[in-house]
């Protein structure tokens, strides 16, 4: 594994245990962010750091998230 990751990359191993922290429901990823599969919010990736802070998550759009 390299030192630096760029925005948008994760290890495949943090991505396993990551969980949105509102919902509790493991989050995927999807054109580097981290998608919760319940509430749809799309948490940011910095650096190879998952951002999972509600306030920095993109709202999902009308229609998304509740799957």
């Amino acid at each position: 594994m390299s030192g630096h990751q760029k925005d948008g990359e994760i290890s495949k191993r943090l991505l396993e245990i990551l969980a949105c922290p509102l919902c509790k429901v493991r989050v995927e990823l999807s054109e580097g962010r981290l998608v919760c599969g319940k509430c749809g919010r799309r948490y940011p990736i910095r650096e190879g750091i998952p951002i999972m802070l509600p306030e920095e998550a993109e709202m999902p759009e009308a229609g998304e998230g509740e799957r």
